[in-house]
């Protein structure tokens, strides 16, 4: 049986937008973790609504002394509760509440895109809007985990990297780093389930539109292409972190297709050889020199499927050299490792905890 100790043991975090699919994987995640507890789950919306209701599968299965009812955003509250909050909120209401929260003394974790690019006039470009926190752009660490684990365990901000860009980058960093691959060779075809678009109704994602169909779209121009170049950039010419300025040329041409499952994430990756004597032994073996002590990342002899990775934090990689050609497949839970799980990965290690724990 609980006893209020044991609550009162766990670090104490709040959710902030925990309607949409990011939020309830959330939940699900803190109410088995060991060492971390959900004290504030804050809603914009009027009336605030009931999780449990909401989410029925949440019914009995919160955890630990965490109230169903959800709480207007109120900053001070959350300081006096929690020591850190998860932002599942759009774009714009994440700059909106990430400043105050900072300000006092709340570490941030955002899942939303609007710290994850360093320029605020490719960020406008790529989502439509001004950014209004450019202050804070600076601050921010982008929390690819596996490449940027000791700025994370420094932050006050991370922002939480988008569900595509963490399996490529994952696949082509090491790749990038060995000299093996030409930079301005890369082509990322990459397919997603229906919960990468969000909650919200779209035309596209009704059952009669999406289920056995298969579609392309944003392509060159989707909202992850930036992205995907400035980790690759950053991450992929030697430098861990942000302090990268590399000269060299990279370009990497993102074409993501929507297809007719609920969850998850296969990217297939095809980037030319920068020499003949790259072939499959050499890549699969930088791969796995680089994620063999990597708790999340498993470097496999076959191509990884979706169903390998559903429900769980891992990206699993094989790599190959046909006709000429390195082709990496990657694969991923959208909702965990391509969101709420890395999101948790990277609260860790901000709180001092073990960074797999709750995973």
């Amino acid at each position: 049986m609980s006893t209020d100790a044991s609550i009162s043991a766990k670090i104490p975090v709040a959710i902030l937008g925990p309607t949409g699919y990011t939020g309830l994987e959330l939940i699900e995640i803190i109410a088995r973790h060991p060492r971390m507890r959900v004290a504030f789950l804050g809603s914009a919306r009027t009336p605030a609504p009931r999780i449990d209701v909401e989410f029925p599968r949440l019914a009995g299965r919160l955890g630990e002394g965490v109230r169903a009812e959800c709480e207007a955003i109120d900053h001070d509250a959350i300081a006096q509760r929690c020591r850190l909050a998860f932002l599942c909120l759009p774009h714009e209401a994440a700059m909106e509440h990430t400043p105050p929260l900072l300000a006092r003394g709340v570490k941030v974790v955002d899942l939303s895109a609007a710290y994850r690019l360093r320029d605020a006039a490719v960020y406008e470009q790529a989502y439509g809007h001004p950014h209004t926190d450019a202050a804070n752009l600076e601050r921010a660490v982008y929390g690819l985990t596996e490449f940027a684990r000791e700025r994370v365990r420094g932050a006050e901000l991370v922002a939480n990297p988008g569900c595509y860009p963490t399996v490529a980058a994952l696949a082509l960093i090491p790749l990038l780093r060995a000299g093996l691959i030409a930079p301005e060779s890369i082509i990322i075809s990459a397919a997603s389930g229906v919960s990468g678009a969000g909650r919200a109704a779209k035309p596209n994602l009704h059952f009669p539109e999406a289920n056995e169909n298969f579609s392309a779209y944003g392509i060159g121009v989707h909202r992850h292409q930036p992205e995907i170049g400035q980790s690759l950039r950053d991450f992929g010419f030697g430098a861990e972190g942000r302090e990268a300025r590399p000269t060299k040329t990279l370009s990497a041409l993102f074409v993501p297709h929507l297809l007719p499952v609920e969850r998850g994430i296969l990217e297939t990756i095809y980037a030319q050889p920068t020499s003949a004597g790259v072939d499959t032994a050499r890549v699969q073996a930088c791969l796995r020199e680089r994620y063999d002590v990597e708790r999340f990342v498993t470097v496999r002899d076959d191509a990884p499927t979706l169903r390998d990775v559903l429900r769980t934090n891992m990206v699993q990689l094989n790599a190959r050299v046909v006709q000429r050609c390195v082709v990496v497949v990657g694969a991923e839970d959208n909702l965990v490792k391509g969101a709420s799980g890395q999101a948790v990965q990277n609260a860790n290690l901000m709180l001092g905890v073990a960074e797999a724990e709750g995973l």
